[in-house]
């Protein structure tokens, strides 16, 4: 009876010192599931085009925005998974989003973060960019506050095994009923979510632990230093483009990073099966030359390095698309949910001065 307690003791007080940051993590983790759907339903006009047998060449598509924003260079063209939706070109105050059948800009968006990016950064470091500010490392404490919240929690409904909620009763018994229902009912896909997420905040310990375990190493990509040959012109997209798609056979080519300084192409690709929005294969390609200088397609990388992928795409819900994404969503407004629930029971024990249920 002590131990129970003892860990009754813990699961509330850690409750009360992390319920803030949990209550973050959770309704932002629910809305960050589904971030891509989210702009792409509050930017329509940006986002949407009608289909046609042909897009024109990425050239066309790069120059069209240029023209529409002079003075303004192209940093990156983007090219979706869907053929409904509008190329985007990163130029340097603003995305451009461009028909690439047609050639028309549909419209722009400034540099910078919307309210999804702020969404975003609040789950990542509770929005705050300066540095100097211990976000992340509140946030790693937060998901590690909700790890000893699940482990307490179902050493505390063992012994009962309540699922059934009854609400004939008093009321805080009625909470009691809710926040064990809950917890047990979606115990599984909190555990996931939080030990993916503790992952990814101590990713320094964590990524070097999955290389040694599996006895592989992290690929090293050149070290580029391009200079530009007298007289030459950097290659034309399309064919860095064709390169990289050769370079990693099965793999699209979706994003493309124009050289900075004296860096290469930079193309990032996907397999069918991936579904993460940045990608997993990636291929720098020299602007000159066309010489491939690294290429790692997501089939053949490390093994550390997939399993660090795997472990995002679970955390993000995007391993197996909408179904996944909607589990993580679920998970993580549940977690909201038991936050609610546990502060229900907390405060009517304050106000009633009872006993805590045993």
């Amino acid at each position: 009876m002590r131990v129970r307690r003892l860990v009754f003791n813990i699961h509330l007080y850690v409750a009360l010192v992390a319920a803030a940051f949990v209550t973050v993590l959770g309704l932002t983790g629910s809305i960050m599931a589904f971030e891509p759907e989210l702009f792409r339903l509050t930017h329509r006009s940006l986002t949407f085009v009608t289909p046609a047998d042909h897009a024109l060449p990425l050239a066309d598509v790069q120059a069209a925005a240029e023209r529409a924003f002079p003075g303004e260079h192209a940093l990156s063209l983007t090219v979706p998974r869907d053929a409904g939706e509008s190329y985007q070109v990163s130029l340097e105050k603003r995305a451009a989003y461009v028909n690439q059948y047609t050639g028309a800009v549909l419209g722009d968006r400034p540099a910078g973060m919307d309210w999804l990016g702020w969404v975003h950064q609040a789950h990542l470091r509770l929005a705050v960019m300066n540095r100097a500010f211990p976000g992340k490392e509140i946030v790693t404490w937060g998901a590690a506050g909700m790890l000893v919240l699940l482990l307490s929690g179902l050493y505390l409904w063992w012994p009962l095994k309540r699922v059934r909620i009854r609400w004939d009763g008093a009321a805080r018994r009625s909470w009691f009923d809710v926040h064990n229902a809950i917890g047990i009912c979606a115990y599984v896909f909190l555990l996931v979510l939080t030990l993916t997420g503790l992952s990814i905040g101590l990713e320094g310990t964590t990524t070097s632990l999955y290389y040694s375990l599996t006895g592989s190493e992290p690929s090293k990509p050149p070290r580029a230093d391009i200079v530009a040959p007298d007289g030459a012109t950097r290659l034309p997209i399309d064919s860095v483009a064709r390169i990289a798609a050769a370079a990693i056979p099965g793999a699209a080519p979706f994003l493309i990073v124009y050289p900075r300084a004296k860096g290469p192409y930079e193309v990032r690709s996907r397999f069918p099966e991936d579904r993460t929005p940045g990608g997993r294969s990636r291929v720098l390609v020299h602007p000159y030359s066309g010489t491939v200088l690294f290429a790692e397609g997501s089939r053949t990388a490390p093994a550390g390095a997939r399993i660090v992928v795997t472990n995002r795409a679970i955390h993000t819900g995007d391993l197996y698309g909408l179904p996944t994404k909607l589990l993580m969503s679920f998970a993580s407004l549940m977690a909201v949910a038991q936050v609610l629930s546990g502060l229900a029971m907390w405060l009517l024990r304050i106000r009633r001065r009872e006993p805590a249920p045993s």
